[in-house]
């Protein structure tokens, strides 16, 4: 049986990442969206994610209950080990990922594929200050902020944003499916 990939979606806050998977999710519903852990109240809206203290954290990780697990803006993030189950039956999953997480991604994930995307600075300055998170000073200075490069060897595919939704995602699936879109 041929394993299913894991695709990595990627991008800065703002892109429209949750946005994309959920559009591709409905698109092809055999794609399985992988529901991560963090360690924030499950009330604080944005992506659907289960949400448990720090110290559960630590010790369903200490216990191996994830199979890729990080830390980011000070909080705890955790992929379920049962991904593997997941990929084992031959279907793709998708999950958010932190952009510093591929390279070990890719050891615990031989199928990987990373779906990295953008949009144009303009665009991403007003999302983000539409959801009124950041001032000014501080949305101008994630911008500035250069994104890492990829480690390499990875496939990656260039996902913009920047306009309707239903092209990015388009182009997601003929990247992923080119045979079914």
């Amino acid at each position: 049986m041929t394993k299913g990939r894991f695709i990595a979606v990627v991008g800065p806050s703002g892109v429209g990442k949750d946005s994309v998977m959920e559009a591709m999710c409905v698109a092809r519903p055999d794609l399985h969206r992988v529901r991560r852990v963090i360690t924030r109240a499950s009330t604080a809206g944005g992506e659907e994610f289960d949400g448990i203290s720090p110290a559960l954290f630590a010790a369903r990780a200490a216990g191996g209950d994830f199979a890729l697990h990080w830390q980011a803006h000070g909080l705890n993030y955790g992929i379920p080990r049962e991904v593997h189950d997941v990929l084992d039956r031959g279907r793709d999953a998708l999950a958010n990922l932190s952009r510093g997480m591929l390279a070990r991604a890719a050891r615990v994930f031989p199928t990987l594929h990373v779906l990295h995307i953008t949009t144009r600075p303009e665009v991403l300055a007003e999302r983000l200050a539409a959801r009124g998170r950041e001032n000014r000073t501080e949305i101008a200075r994630r911008l500035a902020r250069a994104a890492p490069e990829f480690p390499p060897g990875l496939v990656v595919t260039e996902i913009d944003n920047s306009g309707r939704l239903d092209r990015a995602v388009t182009t997601a699936l003929r990247a992923l499916y080119p045979e079914k879109v």
